[in-house]
């Protein structure tokens, strides 16, 4: 019986090594590379973005608010004046993204990855940062003005940030 589990085990080896399985890539739809002016001010309130992944683009003064952004990427980007309230960022990655003068009142960011993210001037007013991931001196600066509680979660934010 073990020479022919020992056997099935190399064969099967033998063909995927011989014959790998064709690697599957996500949809190019659901990414946004490089677009210059055209994602400026764009109205994306209320839409299903799962998964959708903007990088290196100036999202300025765009409108997500009660998007479903749920696993979406910010890859180096603006986010300037960006209205996010109320939408749903868990496992999110936000890296490398500048946030300034921006909405994030009553968003659901848990378990979101916000490293080398940059908060200026935010609203975090209700926001729900559970298990989020964020750089030291971010959270302390969030710290200062965060009050509230998240509408959908019913958590704290200051208790959700580890604010003392």
């Amino acid at each position: 019986m073990r020479y022919w589990q020992v056997l099935a085990s190399f064969v099967l080896a033998m063909v995927l090594f011989l014959f790998p399985l064709a690697a599957e890539a996500a949809s190019s739809s659901s990414i946004t590379r490089s677009a210059g002016d055209e994602l400026k001010a764009k109205n994306f309130v209320g839409q299903s973005l799962v998964g959708a992944e903007f990088t290196n683009v100036d999202l300025k003064n765009a409108n997500f608010s009660n998007a479903d952004l749920r696993g979406g990427v910010f890859n180096g980007t603006v986010l300037e004046g960006v209205n996010l309230h109320g939408v749903d960022f868990s496992n999110g990655i936000a890296y490398l993204a500048q946030f300034k003068n921006a909405d994030l009142s009553d968003a659901v960011l848990t378990d979101a990855m916000m490293l080398r993210s940059i908060f200026n001037n935010v609203d975090v007013t209700g926001a729900d940062f559970t298990n989020a991931v964020l750089d030291g001196v971010q959270v302390k600066k969030l710290c200062t003005k965060a009050s509230g509680v998240n509408s959908k979660t019913g958590v704290d934010t200051r208790e959700s940030l580890g604010c003392k």
